[in-house]
């Protein structure tokens, strides 16, 4: 039987009147609870609720909110001078500094204030629940309710359980959430939740990409959104962060998985710190975005002549996307259903594969191939508009014109990167699914959580685990043993289970 909401006439009591917590007062009071707002700083709480009032206001200027809903909102909003005052609280949510001992402070004096059937919820983004609730007499009733900034906004809520925590706590605060129009997601207490942990592969692998000199910071950025289709590219998501809180989550999440090199911080980053390069906030980061900068653009190939001659092998995704894009544009072919070794495309000498993980080089000493270019993984071939290739060192420089020539035929811009295992698009994302198969396997979260906190969460354009079926349980866990022997790394270790989905069948949702 599934747990009920709160009532809507059950006081919610936030503490901490910054951007986080305005901003679940303004959910709170939106969905029907009277709310008691407080802060230590003097004057905070009453200029938080001013403008939360304001943002209700132009809800309802937009139409988002009727003006009686709005009125009826401001009106359930009040301050609480001090802890003192949420006697009545069903709710107390904390959302003050990421200080464990300071939140340990704040749970015990609430304790020896509130009813014993009152919730209490911190709204950390990286604090162990169970440690925070180390020091309570009672830490059943504490568990996390992670909303992402800014809270009014986005959907997502990540319900966390502490090791004490009780399973009808979290069920209740489950149906609350989603009373107030949030999707929740449940998580065990462990480093990053699933968001915070599951996103590091998206900041990592482009880093260590760029550290090993694939390509330079607007060309990363320009394949992961024009060919692996993500909102904004890491280096200017990391710049909007601020590299002090990323670089700060990364290594929170490091240290407390004991410096696993799977997290392992950069050095690239670490030195942006030093410089005083925070991102947008400092006015440069990876990007300059000072007054008359010059700003950074894509490297994209020129146009190269097509050759005469071009055979499309297989029946795969990526080769159909092909087929058609070539046909739009008037540019013949011809078709071969069958592909031995995987082939997608001979035009002119050069012979075109997808990345498994390899370099261009590796593979064609392997296949005796000498001629191998390899391309990108995208999230959808047939709108992709940009992608990214490599070739290996024993191609020629014709060859690998004819193969930038195809693409651009197709109507793709072509980045070419250094001939780097695994380019940008198929390295990230299958290092983004190995660990949400990890967080899964290790019992933080279910299949569905994991995909439904990633997309709703950081807007990733594809759930990692609904995207590693869409490429194949095999070739993801191909393409991360390929990597794990290219750079002799642990951390592209395979996740049990990738492993166990590829002798089952292939679904991670099972």
């Amino acid at each position: 039987m599934s747990a009920a909401p709160l009532p809507n006439d059950s006081t919610v009591a936030v503490i901490g009147a910054g951007a986080m917590g305005s901003g679940i007062a303004q959910i709170a009071a939106v969905a029907g609870h009277p709310v008691k707002l407080v802060d230590a700083r003097d004057g905070a709480a009453v200029s938080a609720i001013e403008g939360i009032r304001t943002q209700l206001n132009k809800l309802a200027d937009k139409g988002k909110l009727s003006p009686d809903a709005a009125q009826a909102a401001a009106a359930r909003l009040s301050v609480a001078s001090s802890v003192s005052d949420l006697a009545d609280a069903a709710l107390v949510v904390e959302a003050i500094v990421e200080d464990l001992a300071a939140k340990q402070a704040l749970f015990v004096s609430l304790e020896g204030v509130v009813g014993s059937d009152a919730i209490l919820a911190t709204n950390t983004s990286s604090i162990s629940i169970t440690a925070i609730g180390a020091v309570l007499k009672r830490p059943e009733r504490l568990a996390g309710l992670h909303f992402f900034n800014p809270a009014p906004l986005m959907p997502l809520v990540e319900i966390v359980s502490g090791i004490g925590t009780d399973v009808s706590v979290a069920d209740t605060l489950f149906a609350t959430a989603n009373a107030w129009g949030k999707t929740p997601v449940h998580a065990r207490s462990t480093p990053g939740f699933i968001v915070n942990r599951v996103a590091r592969p998206y900041y990592a692998e482009v880093l260590r990409l760029l550290q090993e000199g694939a390509a330079d910071v607007a060309t990363i950025d320009a394949v992961m959104r024009e060919a692996g289709g993500f909102k904004m590219g890491p280096f200017e998501l990391m710049d909007m962060i601020g590299h002090d809180v990323n670089f700060a989550v990364t290594r929170s999440v490091w240290n407390a998985f004991f410096n696993d090199k799977r997290f392992t911080p950069s050095l690239i980053q670490q030195e942006l710190l030093e410089g005083g390069f925070l991102g947008r906030k400092s006015g440069r980061g990876f990007y300059d975005y000072r007054e008359g900068a010059v700003k950074l653009s894509a490297a994209t190939e020129a146009p190269r002549t097509l050759p005469s001659t071009i055979t499309l092998h297989g029946k795969t995704e990526i080769a159909t996307a092909l087929a058609e894009r070539l046909s739009n544009a008037a540019t013949p072919f011809t078709s071969n259903a069958s592909a031995s070794d995987e082939r997608l495309a001979t035009v002119g000498d050069a012979v075109v594969f997808v990345t498994d993980g390899r370099s261009a080089t590796q593979r064609a000493a392997e296949s005796g191939i000498a001629n191998t270019v390899l391309i990108d993984l995208a999230l959808d071939y047939s709108s992709a508009t940009r992608i990214a290739i490599s070739c290996a060192k024993q191609c020629s420089a014709s060859t690998l014109n004819d193969a930038i020539a195809l693409l651009q035929a197709a109507g793709l811009q072509v980045s070419l990167f250094k001939d780097i295992p695994g380019l940008a698009v198929m390295r990230t994302v299958t290092m983004l699914a190995n660990e949400a198969a990890d967080a899964v396997n290790q019992g933080v979260c279910s299949a569905a959580d994991v995909d439904a906190a990633m997309r709703l969460g950081v807007n990733y354009p594809r759930g990692p685990l609904a995207w590693a079926e869409q490429i194949g349980v095999h070739t993801v866990r191909d393409v991360l043993r390929n990597l794990g022997i290219s750079t002799g790394e642990d951390r592209y270790r395979i996740s049990p289970l990738i492993q166990q989905a590829c002798y089952a069948g292939g679904s991670l949702h099972e």
